[in-house]
């Protein structure tokens, strides 16, 4: 098993540690089964435009293992050059659900600009997580804030 795997890593130049981080490396993220974060949506957009702008197919920028795609050139250089400021917080995940110690999908359309992080909320069936936040945003932001290294942390050990 051991001259397998060395073989491997000699022809593949794969490692051990590598391929684990890699199988591991988005389960935090909520993405859609092609890798596409926010679904479809430009993150710049959130920022620079009245409007969140879905994103274009052939406009893409991967980070941390996530494709985010962009209206337009601007906002994929925009994001290029600083990802960290533009990427959706808490993977992408519903702020409200992850201030509660637990993550939900999240509407692309219902966002807060908060402390210059964009927030994204779950939003469909009657429930706006939005309006929730906002009623108690001090507590749930600290929360949020403090769950989301646990959660990130046990969302990557899933199988």
């Amino acid at each position: 098993m051991k001259s397998l795997l060395l073989t491997l890593i000699a022809v593949f130049g794969l490692s051990p540690l590598g391929i684990a981080q890699d199988m591991m490396s988005t389960k935090h993220l909520n993405i859609d089964d092609d890798g596409i974060a926010i679904k479809g949506y430009d993150p710049v957009s959130y920022f620079v435009s009245e409007e969140p702008q879905e994103g274009k197919e052939d406009l893409t920028y991967e980070y941390e293992g996530a494709t985010y795609q962009f209206a337009n050139q601007k906002n994929l250089n925009t994001f290029k050059a600083d990802p960290a400021k533009y990427a959706p917080a808490y993977g992408g995940w519903c702020a409200y659900a992850v201030g509660n110690g637990y993550t939900a999908d999240a509407n692309p359309n219902t966002y807060k600009i908060l402390d210059g992080k964009l927030l994204l909320f779950y939003n469909k069936f009657f429930t706006n997580t939005l309006d929730k936040w906002n009623k108690d945003e001090e507590n749930l932001s600290k929360n949020a804030e403090q769950n989301w290294p646990e959660i990130k942390s046990k969302k990557m050990k899933e199988n």
